[in-house]
Formats: structure tokens, sequence, C-alpha cells
């Protein structure tokens, strides 16, 4: 195997030697290797991609459409995303101008950061929340403002915002708004998305809406902000959760054209263009899968007040989760604040696999995150070991 010249040893980038790996992946890793362990760290669904849409992807195969896509994705998908987005969110972008297919919305991130933010630049960035978020902004040069929700239910209010804006003085140039929230479930009621889009409009900001998870919602609606300011809005999502494809790596940005003609550059740059075979599953998701979503989210919703009522009855507290599939729990008083010994000692010692509230941000600490996108034998059972490891302490 080759060795390193000696003479090369730390010319490597700076911006990205200086950011720690993933928390949420690196702690998966490492709690992976007990034997017999019920993992409910990440968030992947345990469902089954549709079969009319993995037959589009087969059939684009067979079909030898295996040539370069256009850059801003294939025309059908692009129509299929506008149409869907009309309907959903009430605005309409233009299929030609206003969207841009990219590599699952990790990539959707990465290229609306490139292109949007500068060295000193500032992003708002409400907390406990996905943790990416963080370093994907700080290779840019710029800065995520943390801003902990969770005297609020974990919710951003306009008061909060506008009281981070006046002391973050000028730079900030975007608040990034990810709803359902990853890792708490919240959601946005309408009302409140209407008064955060007014202190955005005043204070001549962009909102970033990562809206991924807007299929899975319980007992309430989802709205988007991008309903109330489109021409501040850059909507970021995808099918890997609403139809079971994360593997397909399917996302989509969209917005006011002058905008993402930056972020189709940017995109161009990163991936040239997003695989045929996933843009024709994706096309069929949007056009004849509109129903695809519904068995799923009532089976997570089953799962979700399973694991609320279990993990109540041990002393766990909670904001309940409105959507996605996952629930942050504080940790009983008992066991202290410290979320990655607490989440470590159940690991190892109840063999169950949670992810510590701190890798999520500010507001985190004494929190963890349980995923229920696992089997309800998965999650009886893990509550069960749960159960005994709690017990243990009391």
């Amino acid at each position: 195997m080759p060795e390193l010249s000696a003479d090369l040893y730390g010319t490597i980038s700076h911006k990205l030697a200086a950011l720690k790996p993933s928390g949420i992946r690196a702690f998966d890793k490492e709690v992976s290797k007990i034997p017999g362990i019920i993992k409910l760290t990440l968030g992947e669904p345990d469902f089954n991609t549709p079969e009319h849409v993995k037959q589009a992807a087969v059939k684009s195969i067979q079909d030898d459409d295996s040539h370069y896509a256009p850059q801003a994705g294939k025309p059908e998908l692009l129509q299929a995303i506008s149409n869907y987005l009309q309907e959903t969110r009430t605005v309409k972008y233009d299929p030609e101008s206003e969207i841009v297919v990219t590599v699952g919305a990790t990539e959707a991130l990465d290229a609306t950061f490139f292109s949007l933010l500068n060295t000193g630049d500032k992003v708002i960035v409400p907390t406990p929340t996905f943790a990416l978020y963080f370093p994907l902004i700080a290779m840019t040069g710029a800065t995520a403002v943390q801003v902990d929700t969770s005297a609020d239910n974990f919710l951003l209010t306009p008061e909060h915002l506008e009281q981070v804006l006046e002391k973050e003085g000028a730079g900030v140039k975007a608040v990034l708004l990810n709803y359902p929230s990853n890792p708490t479930g919240r959601e946005y009621p309408q009302e409140l998305l209407k008064s955060l889009a007014d202190v955005i409009a005043k204070h001549h900001l962009y909102v970033i809406a990562d809206e991924i998870y807007s299929e899975l919602v319980y007992g309430v609606d989802h709205y988007s902000i991008a309903s109330f300011i489109p021409e501040r809005t850059l909507l970021i999502s995808g099918l890997s959760k609403s139809h079971a494809m994360t593997g397909y790596r399917l996302g989509y940005i969209a917005g006011p054209a002058q905008t993402i003609k930056s972020i189709l550059k940017m995109h161009a740059y990163l991936v040239t263009t997003v695989t045929d075979s996933t843009q024709a599953a994706a096309t069929e998701a949007l056009t004849n899968g509109a129903a695809d979503p519904i068995a799923f989210r009532k089976s997570y919703q089953q799962r979700r007040d399973l694991v609320i009522n279990g993990l109540t009855k041990l002393g766990f507290e909670m904001a309940t989760p409105q959507g996605a599939f996952y629930i942050f729990a504080k940790i009983p008083a008992f066991f202290g604040k410290d979320d990655e010994k607490f989440a470590r000692d159940l690991a190892n010692q109840a063999k169950v696999g949670v992810t510590p509230g701190s890798a999520f941000g500010a507001g985190g600490e004494g929190y963890i995150r349980l995923s229920y996108a696992s089997s309800e034998e998965d999650l009886n059972e893990a509550l069960a070991r749960i159960a005994q490891f709690v017990k243990k302490f009391e």
C-alpha cells in the first residue's frame, strides 16, 4: 500500500482538517460494533421503495437511458417537482429556471451554501438541529449562529429571532429552518411561520427551508414559509424520507431564478448531473406516488406513540414530535446532563443505540435522539432494555 510522502503531510484543506467528523455517524459507528445491539441511531426508513418506483428505475436502465442528463434535471422531473410544489406549497416554480435536481438534499445544501455565502457571512440556525449544517456552513468561511430553542418547545419564535438579529448586527445573510425537525420532530404552525416570514422580510434576509420530512407529519398540516415569502425562500426537499429512497440520493431545491442560476452553476461544478435511473424513479414517485407516504405515516405514528408512552413511564420528558421519525427525549434528572455518557452506557450495558443530544448543537445537552424508523418488534425490545437499564439507577 502506498505511504504518503513525508513532504506532503498536512498539505490538505485546513478548513476541512479543523472540522470534526459527524458526531452522529461517529457514535453510530462506535456502537455498531456491540454484538446484539438494537440501533435507533440513524434516520433510515425501514420500508422498501414502492414497487412502481423501482420498476421505473429498472425501465430506465433497460431502455439504455445512460447518457448525461441536463444539469438542472430532466424536463419531466422538473415539471413533476413544479406540479408537486404548486399543489402542496401554493407556489408556482418555473421548471426551466427555478428548480435544480440534486444528489440528495445534502448536495442541495452544499450547492446552496457555496453559491450564497461568503467569508464573514452569518447564518441563523435554530438548534437543536441536523448537525451537518454546521460543518457545511463553516467550509464556506461563513458562521453558523446557533440559537437554542429548547425553552420554546424547540421552535424559533419571531421575538427570539429579533433578539438574535439585534445582537449579531450586520453580516447575517440567511435563516435556516428545518421542519419537521431532525432531531425533535417539531413542526411550525402556519401563524408562527407567517410571523417569522415578516421578520425575515423586514431584515432583508434569505430563508433556507429544509423540508425533507414534510410528507411525514402526524395530526397536523405542513405549511411552507415559501408560501409567504417565495421571493426570499430557497426550498430544499427530496424523496429519501417520503418514499423510502435514501439510497437513490434524489433531492431538489426551488427558489427565485436569479439565485437558482448561481446554485445551478455550483451544482454543475460539484456533480455535473444526477443519475438517469434515479431521476426516472423520482418522476414516477412524484407523478403516480402521492399515496405512497400514507401507509408510512400511519405506521410511523403508531411507532411514535408506542415509544412516547414507553419513555414517559420511565421518566423521560419530550416535546411531542409532530413529524419526521425521531424522539428527542430529556434524560431523567437522576442521570445528570451528560448525554454522551448516558448513550454510551445504554449501548454497552443495555445494548440499545441512541444518539447523544449534544451532537445536534446548543440546547441538546442532556437529551438523546431515538429514531423510531424501526420495526415495532425492535422498538418494544429496545424499550424493555431501556426500562431495565433505568431501574438499576433509580
